[in-house]
């Protein structure tokens, strides 16, 4: 009976001296450029309405739409998530279409991160 590391060695043995095979290399996939979303600040919106947004269209939790919100609200503007620029597209678009309905002025982009 043969011991594992023998039929190792053996085969190891036999494939010195073979040509070796050329294997075709996949190209690298390079990953799609990300967007960050943003929310603007503006003196109408009120920050409730912010909150819902943000737990609304981004999935955020109270407390993390509450943070985002103070963010908005203290330093002019926020990024609210990163996203593919399908996605990213659909949230600005999402949000913007929301607040007009609710008559609010509230800015939402994105841009290349």
């Amino acid at each position: 009976m043969f011991h594992p590391l023998e039929m190792m060695a053996d085969r190891k043995d036999d494939a010195e001296g073979e040509a070796g095979v050329a294997l075709k290399t996949k190209p690298k996939t390079q990953r799609p450029p990300m967007y960050k979303v943003l929310l603007l600040n503006d003196d109408y919106t009120p920050m409730e309405f912010v909150v819902h947004i943000l737990e609304r269209f981004f999935g955020l939790s109270h407390a993390q739409a509450f943070e985002i919100m103070l963010t908005v609200h203290k330093k002019g503007l926020a990024v609210v998530g990163v996203f593919s620029f399908e996605v990213a597209e659909t949230k600005v678009a999402q949000v913007m279409d929301f607040a007009r309905r609710h008559q609010h002025p509230l800015q939402c982009t994105m841009e290349k991160e």
